[in-house]
């Protein structure tokens, strides 16, 4: 498992783009046959992805970083499947995601195993994991039953749908806030107005971009901002005192999970347009 460590604002100021990229971008997650997981020592999040081809795989503990015997001993999970369909089977049930679709396993789930049902489209199992202190149910869920917003509009090239999975007022977890933005077609941008949460910090995958697109992803304290280059499957982290926003030049999707203080997804301190820098 890799490690991220926290970097303070004022020494952010003088990264360069590599220094940038190392410390929030993880630029492969999704490796045909294997688990990959981040381990960030902000608000102690994983980011992982699983994506099984011929054989099946199982989600283990590194206890050498979470000190654990096993990955769920002492934390919950969320799972959201960008690929072909596939299994997750948690302590024996199995549960089928088609793409898109999301599983919440709550602490003490002793194992969690990851299945495509045809290795040709393998399906692409994208993680979020916090720790938690209570064990709720083991629960699927997909754009269809989730709770969704329709905002923005084509004048402000921000036309989207948002769908909250796992939430307050949805799946109910500890800490971990889990759910998809989707952009329609000739709409580039997300998360502008910025914002900030000094509670939460935020991760964002970005998705269902063509190959040779791109989105500029804005970060950094809002007088202090600075981009980072983000292409398909790349997942970005995003620290409380940071804008997260972006720019693409195609339409895309991306994926959201927070950890902190609290759960409330209005919770955020908006940027005004003429503070940025």
């Amino acid at each position: 498992m890799e490690n991220r460590h926290a970097s303070h604002p004022n020494e952010v100021k003088a990264f360069d783009t590599e220094r940038l990229r190392h410390e929030y971008v993880i630029e492969s997650l999704f490796v045909p046959g294997e688990l990959k997981l981040v381990y960030s020592h902000v608000d102690r999040y994983i980011i992982g992805a699983a994506v099984p081809v011929q054989e099946t795989i199982e989600l283990k503990a590194d206890s050498k970083t979470i000190g654990a015997d096993t990955f769920l001993e002492r934390r919950e999970i969320g799972i959201i499947n960008i690929g072909g369909p596939g299994t997750i089977t948690v302590d024996g049930s199995d549960y089928e995601l088609d793409t898109r679709e999301c599983l919440y396993v709550g602490l003490g789930a002793k194992e969690v195993l990851f299945k495509s049902s045809d290795s040709a489209s393998p399906a692409k199992f994208y993680l979020n994991s916090t720790p938690a202190h209570k064990t709720y149910p083991t629960v699927k869920t997909g754009p269809s039953d989730a709770f969704n917003v329709h905002l923005g509009s084509i004048d402000h090239s921000n036309e989207r749908t948002i769908y909250r999975y796992i939430h307050d007022k949805g799946i109910q977890s500890c800490q971990l806030v889990m759910g998809m933005t989707v952009l329609e077609p000739g709409n580039m941008w997300n998360t502008m107005p910025a914002h900030t949460h000094n509670r939460r910090s935020e991760v964002y995958l970005y998705f269902n971009l063509p190959e040779d697109a791109v989105v500029f992803h804005l970060m950094g304290e809002p007088q202090e901002t600075r981009h980072l280059v983000m292409r398909n499957e790349q997942a970005v982290i995003s620290p409380s005192w940071s804008i997260h926003s972006g720019v693409g030049t195609h339409n895309y999707t991306f994926i959201w999970g927070m950890a902190g203080e609290n759960q409330v997804f209005e919770d955020m301190d908006g940027i005004a347009m003429k503070e940025l820098r």
